[in-house]
């Protein structure tokens, strides 16, 4: 149990695990929205172009909008922003619900989930902000002690493991409820989920990080002007079209085999590597930078996923993909660990939120290139699209080369 011990200390933070699972409850929407706007869409119009147009419509206006949100929360504090911002999110949510289920025209339905999703909100980034709060309340910044910074990457790793989670156990009830009980209940529970978990973490006043309005003369500049922001955005744009297309793509390599049903099985062993990798990331004491290890985990994660190319077999799939997932986790840690030194505490939340804002994009340009292949190729061939991205991630970096070789401390 010593080798947790990091974990323990943590956890006996006064009110971490008070703001922790309530921040898990509210994030669970992202896993499940997507799926349950595709079931009620599809059951009212018969249409997968119109769910999955709409599905990638929500994916752009998320990437514009959480950034958005974030820098609001530095400014004005996270409380003071959600119960804005939230409200107005599950309305809009509802409206679109309805026009779905009362068949209004189609433009009504894309109209509402731009509204919609224009109030989303990322969670994981106050969340975790809110851990950089408790662990050093007093500093300009957590590199100052390396206990502190250490205690950083098993908060970031926990909050890793609870991401997983949230992908493993989201796509599975948004099924259930859809299935069982109605299209619709999709997104209900989803609704329910935000509902419950937005204002347990809103109350929580004792660990929220200070607002920091802006400041009229000398302001800082926009956090994804920071070349060393850039220099992780980028590449983790181009994460998520791997992270897209590998959903596609197993669905349809199961679904070629006849074993349509295991699909969702597949994508859980695949998460639970990166749980595995997350829980194991956080007991350790790097010596290795930030970006040193995001570059290592970028190159191991295109490395393995060469292996799906070349199986055939549902059983040796599971196998690659649990392996796969071993470098997801460590890579997302190190990403935010690079980003979250780059700024000031002012706007620590927004550059959280930049990390992963592109990641829905890439992968709705991800998810329409696979259907692409999938169609004309077969599922087998159809690999080759996230190794592609993966690839595609490896040489964003290279534009930034002089900015990774100061962060690594190479002379």
């Amino acid at each position: 149990m010593r080798v947790f011990a990091d974990y323990m200390t943590l956890f006996r933070l006064p009110g971490a695990l008070r703001f922790s699972i309530p921040g898990l409850i509210a994030r669970m929407p992202i896993s499940m929205d997507s799926l349950a706007l595709i079931f009620i869409v599809v059951a009212i119009s018969d249409s997968y172009a119109i769910a999955g147009a709409l599905s990638a419509t929500a994916s752009v206006v998320i990437a514009f909008a959480t950034p958005h949100w974030s820098r609001v929360a530095d400014r004005i504090g996270q409380s003071s922003m959600l119960v804005r911002v939230i409200p107005v999110k599950v309305f809009a949510f509802c409206v679109f619900t309805i026009l779905v289920l009362n068949e209004t025209p189609v433009w009504t339905w894309f109209v509402a989930i731009i509204v919609t999703e224009a109030f989303s909100v990322n969670t994981g980034g106050l969340v975790r902000r809110r851990w950089l709060h408790v662990l050093s309340p007093d500093k300009t910044s957590t590199a100052e002690d390396e206990q502190d910074r250490h205690l950083v990457n098993t908060a970031y790793s926990f909050e890793a493991l609870m991401d997983e989670v949230v992908f493993i156990l989201g796509p599975i009830i948004v099924t259930a409820c859809a299935t069982t009980i109605a299209p619709v209940a999709g997104i209900i529970s989803g609704i329910i989920f935000l509902a419950v978990g937005v204002p347990l973490f809103v109350i929580q006043k004792d660990t929220e990080p200070p607002a920091t309005p802006k400041r009229e003369v000398d302001p800082h500049p926009a956090v994804i002007r920071n070349k060393r922001v850039q220099a992780v955005v980028v590449p983790t744009t181009l994460l998520g079209g791997f992270f897209g297309s590998i959903a596609i793509v197993t669905v349809a390599f199961a679904e070629s085999r006849g074993q349509a049903g295991l699909s969702g099985v597949l994508l859980a062993i695949w998460a639970a590597g990166s749980a595995v990798a997350a829980i194991i990331n956080g007991v350790i004491k790097w010596r290795l930078t930030s970006a040193s290890r995001f570059l290592i985990y970028l190159f191991v994660l295109t490395i393995l996923s060469i292996p799906m190319l070349f199986v055939h077999s549902i059983p040796w799939l599971a196998v690659a993909l649990f392996f796969n997932g071993f470098a997801i986790a460590p890579l997302v840690i190190n990403a935010y660990g690079v980003a979250e030194g780059a700024v000031p505490p002012e706007q620590i939340t927004e550059t959280l939120t930049w990390v992963v804002a592109g990641m829905p994009m890439g992968g709705a340009l991800a998810s329409a290139l696979s259907g692409q292949i999938i169609d004309r190729f077969g599922a087998d061939i159809a690999y080759w699209v996230p190794l592609g991205f993966m690839i595609a991630a490896c040489a964003a970096t290279l534009p930034y080369f002089q900015t990774y070789k100061g962060l690594i401390g190479y002379p």
